[in-house]
């Protein structure tokens, strides 16, 4: 049996690091032959691309959404600079990597919405003077950038078209901004109808999706596209996405270029997964932390109560407690539900050790406690961690979204921690050891889930940004639980993927949401 584990594991470590050294490999090649600058507007990190050595040509601002980085967007720049575009993009306030904090109120156009627009401005008056351009200009948005660049675009006659991508604006008129591409994912039902009632605002009735109404030569052109089989983040990786930019984009300015078309998505998806993978051939490295393995060991008929009152207490003791003291927007309440909800699952493993011994029957006999290797703890952990921060995390940051942190970061992990780290070590033993109930592990992440549904339906206004980002988490539950599956198996120890897992989400909050004045 161990020998057919190892040679299992041997081809599967085998299988995920020719994927890893494929998708690398396609992934670097969209960028061949293409001169990549990055320098700083003020505070913004900016990015130019351009194909090397080509003639003067239209340059694209290119703006990314919200709790998003520049790297969101790189699919279009590349396409773009492929195609011999000036492609720019940028951090916004906030964002990736601008240690810049971001004002204003963001429920009011007066508000955050005036930064963000003056901020394009500032970007694109370093585009225009770059020494690549023609002196034409196009803007380019997705989600919350896409109304700030409709409303950048009516304040600069020199935009002569803007592309928005699963956009929302308000702004939109009959007549502006010029020549108006609405790209939406098929699964963005709302968003699909939004696109089409702002392209039906120029022609004054109902249109339909794959047709251009008005005359480019005026400026009136508008045009509804929806890429198949993509939601709203997927929407940017889409083929059909950026085939829709560039051909628009090339009807406003008259040109043609290779016709080149980005569509890493697949091969970003194929880098992840060898990651993924590789990490239980590599969790055989990990050092045996305990014998016999340790764990609450928890039956179902003990478990339940223990996982499902913390879910329905949290966000109801949480209601009216003010949770404005993080500068990252949700990151202050999210830190607390996880503090408190750990807090009181071990409350509750404290109760339950009376109701029963730790393998869950009254019955079987007691074992011997064994000893636990401290220091073989901290390693294993730290190798779990550092392999989904460094490993993973780089992956993100190169092809994905912003994923390191800058200096003004550095404390919110630490602060994020305080709070991540009492759920997953509670978690964590709850849901392991002899005699756990089936199920169990994937289960009490269900109800954490459902728990931030409660907190957000019981207070919309202030947490609604955190259904945006209720997808994220789940596929952090999943990779990340992968990852303590194999550790524990290997080490014995729940700790070792309680420990990696609560600093790499706390780094990933961290990094990835915006940071805002308060």
């Amino acid at each position: 049996m161990i020998r057919r584990a190892s040679l299992f594991d041997l081809v599967l470590g085998v299988a995920a690091g020719v994927a890893i050294v494929v998708a690398l490999w396609q992934l670097l090649a969209t960028t061949a032959g293409l001169e990549i600058t990055r320098t700083q507007v003020g505070p913004t990190p900016v990015t130019v691309y351009r194909a090397a050595g080509a003639p003067p040509a239209p340059v694209v601002v290119i703006a990314h959404g919200f709790a998003g980085s520049q790297q969101l967007m790189q699919p279009f720049a590349v396409t773009l600079a492929r195609n011999g575009y000036v492609a720019v993009t940028f951090d916004f306030l906030g964002h990736g990597r601008n240690g810049e904090r971001l004002g204003g109120d963001i429920t009011r156009v007066a508000g955050t919405t005036t930064f963000l627009v003056d901020e394009v401005a500032r970007v694109t008056a370093f585009a225009k003077a770059l020494p690549g351009g023609d002196g034409r200009l196009a803007v380019l948005g997705h989600s919350m950038a896409s109304d700030i660049v409709v409303r950048y675009a009516q304040s600069d006659p020199a935009v002569a078209a803007t592309v928005a991508i699963s956009m929302f604006s308000p702004a939109v008129t009959a007549q502006t901004p010029r020549n108006l591409l609405v790209v939406v994912g098929d699964f963005e039902r709302r968003l699909k109808q939004e696109a089409l009632r702002a392209v039906g605002l120029a022609v004054g009735g109902p249109v339909e999706p794959g047709i251009t109404y008005g005359s480019f030569a005026d400026g009136s052109a508008r045009r509804a596209a929806f890429s198949p089989h993509v939601e709203h983040i997927a929407v940017l990786y889409s083929d059909a996405s950026s085939r829709e930019a560039l051909a628009w984009l090339d009807t406003v300015f008259g040109r043609r270029g290779s016709g080149y078309v980005d569509d890493r998505g697949a091969f970003i998806g194929l880098l992840i997964l060898g990651l993924v993978l590789l990490a239980k051939p590599l969790a055989r490295l990990l050092p045996r932390v305990s014998d016999p393995p340790r764990g609450a060991g928890l039956p179902w008929r003990t478990l339940w109560p223990v996982a499902v009152a913390p879910a329905v207490l949290t966000p109801l003791l949480l209601w009216k407690v003010p949770t404005d003291f993080l500068p990252v927007l949700v990151g202050d309440y999210l830190a607390m539900h996880f503090g408190l909800y750990g807090l009181l699952t071990a409350l509750g493993l404290v109760l339950a050790r009376r109701w029963s011994p730790a393998a869950g029957d009254v019955s079987a006999p007691a074992r011997p406690a064994g000893r636990v290797r401290i220091a073989a703890l901290v390693v294993a952990a730290a190798a779990v961690a550092l392999y989904s921060i460094a490993a993973l995390g780089g992956a993100i940051d190169s092809f994905v979204t912003s994923f390191v942190p800058v200096t003004p970061r550095l404390p919110l992990v630490l602060a994020l921690l305080a709070g991540t780290l009492p759920w997953f070590l509670a978690d964590e033993w709850a849901t392991r050891g002899e005699g756990a109930g089936r199920g169990a592990y994937a289960a009490t992440k269900l109800l954490f889930l459902v728990s931030l549904a409660v907190a957000v339906a019981l207070n919309l206004a202030k947490l609604f940004f955190l259904i945006l980002i209720v997808p994220v988490i789940l596929a952090f539950f999943v990779v990340y639980g992968l990852f303590s599956r194999w550790a524990y198996r290997r080490t014995g120890h729940p700790f070792v993927g309680g420990l990696a897992n609560a600093l790499a989400f706390a780094w990933a909050i961290a990094v990835t949401f915006p940071m805002l004045t308060r």
